[in-house]
């Protein structure tokens, strides 16, 4: 028995060593199969013509600010772990129109890494990951999105944005946070709150809670609510989301934080963790949610970032 025993024990350490050697993403490895036996992550999912127009009916009318220039964002959508491509699917769409129908910017799309090169990184005023995971940056280009951000323009995560950077702290740090599970799954409903009903960015939803399917994940370490402004949390007095919480969350705190903004040096990061599917682009009040937050990083819409605990 203690032989059976040791042998499940070290071909589980074995399977383990073997995912992270190969750069499976953390929500890959939850997920319990490799991204590779996925839909392929060279190729978005074709959205049905049926989504199309849901997508599109969900559009905000207009912008919030009127853009001070013409502005440029680079939606990056590379996935080296968990490929979400309905999201990223969805998310490039609902990203894409708005820019056009509001006239708040133009997007450039790309899953290449060649795009990350300072000639290239000029044009932009903000980049986007869009449900990227185990992003794979030479450390040329980890140092040059760094100055892109700090040196005043602005980044953007999107659902798995923050299962990317385990092995760079400055990374992590940048968006805010690293995924530590999804306990409140895909398939479910769950409520959210907003910590501050009354902040600017959180405009288009009327100051009231809401409730979304979708997944959402819970975070680790860099998070803190010391270095920026929560903006919507998962609201734990709702009996099934906070089920959740008592049951299978891993924070004794409680701080299930779902979207945020802060500073970073002359620059800013928008980030929330809606978008898991492409159900999430076709609500009106949350494609407005992103536009302002797009619009908070590029510049354009101010909001006070001052961490309130």
């Amino acid at each position: 028995m203690r032989i059976i025993l040791w042998r499940r024990v070290w071909i589980g350490a074995m399977v383990l060593a073997a995912a992270m050697a190969a750069g499976w993403s953390n929500e890959a490895m939850a997920q319990g199969k490799p991204a590779a036996k996925r839909p392929s992550s060279d190729t978005v999912p074709d959205l049905s013509a049926a989504d199309l127009e849901k997508i599109e009916a969900a559009l905000p009318a207009k912008a919030a600010a009127v853009p001070k220039q013409p502005r440029r964002i680079l939606v990056f959508w590379r996935c080296e772990g968990f490929f979400h491509g309905h999201g990223i699917a969805g998310g490039n769409k609902a990203i894409e129109r708005m820019g056009q129908k509001t006239g708040a910017y133009t997007v450039d799309l790309s899953r290449d890494y060649e795009v990350f090169t300072a000639d290239n990184l000029a044009k932009y005023d903000a980049v986007v990951l869009n449900n990227t995971t185990g992003l794979k940056f030479s450390d040329e280009q980890k140092q040059l999105l760094l100055d892109f951000v700090t040196g005043g323009k602005g980044l953007v995560g999107i659902h798995a944005a923050t299962d990317n950077f385990y092995n760079w702290p400055e990374g992590a740090s940048l968006m805010g946070g690293l995924f530590a599970g999804h306990p409140w799954g895909g398939g479910g409903t769950w409520a959210f709150k907003l910590d501050e009903p009354d902040h600017s960015l959180v405009r288009a939803f009327g100051g009231e809670g809401f409730k979304l399917r979708d997944e959402i994940y819970q975070f680790k370490d860099p998070y803190t609510r010391n270095d920026r402004r929560v903006l919507i949390s998962l609201d734990l007095s709702d009996k099934d989301t906070g089920d959740v919480a008592a049951t299978k969350g891993g924070r004794q705190d409680n701080d299930y934080a779902v979207a945020w903004i802060k500073n970073a040096g002359q620059g800013r990061v928008f980030y929330c963790s809606l978008g898991h599917a492409q159900n999430v682009f076709q609500d009106a009040a949350v494609n407005q949610f992103f536009l302002d937050g797009i619009q908070f990083a590029i510049g354009d819409l101010s909001a006070d970032a001052t961490p309130k605990k």
